[in-house]
């Protein structure tokens, strides 16, 4: 029996189909304070020329203006792909409590895959992770998109 997906991983896969619309890879996050949504985001680094506007990031951004605090210890960030090196890194530094991510990424990513950044003794912060959630419709997204780019 398939449980429907949690409003969060539910936006984060509508802000990957966005994105891909838009040209960019598609992942979408979402950070959430307890219930309440304080940022979303998708890929922007091909339509803003920036390597770093990874949806990760921007979401992070976005949710650390919103709240005035550098620190989201008391948020979660819900991701439709695991998260890569530099993406990871600034989970730890935002000092996120969870992260909720879709598709595992065996090339690039650094959680459960590469370097695992929050197993590693330099890590300040390991939040609590919950990988899989959404990861066939997030698999799909990446998989259609890249097919069609090549």
């Amino acid at each position: 029996m398939a449980f429907p997906l949690p409003l969060p991983m539910r936006r984060a896969l509508d802000l990957a189909n966005a994105a891909a619309a838009a040209g960019e890879v598609p992942v979408g996050a979402v950070v959430m304070r307890g219930d309440a949504l304080v940022a979303t985001s998708a890929n922007a680094m091909r339509g803003g020329n920036d390597p770093t506007a990874h949806a990760e990031i921007v979401a992070i951004r976005a949710a650390a203006a919103a709240l005035g605090t550098s620190r989201l210890d008391d948020c979660d960030l819900w991701v439709t792909l695991e998260p890569c090196a530099m993406c990871a890194g600034a989970i730890a530094l935002a000092r996120l409590r969870r992260l909720y991510f879709a598709a595992p990424d065996p090339k690039g990513g650094a959680v459960l895959h590469g370097p695992r950044l929050f197993a590693q003794p330099t890590c300040h912060h390991r939040p609590e992770v919950y990988p899989g959630i959404g990861e066939s419709e997030a698999a799909a997204q990446l998989r259609d998109f890249f097919v069609t780019r090549r």
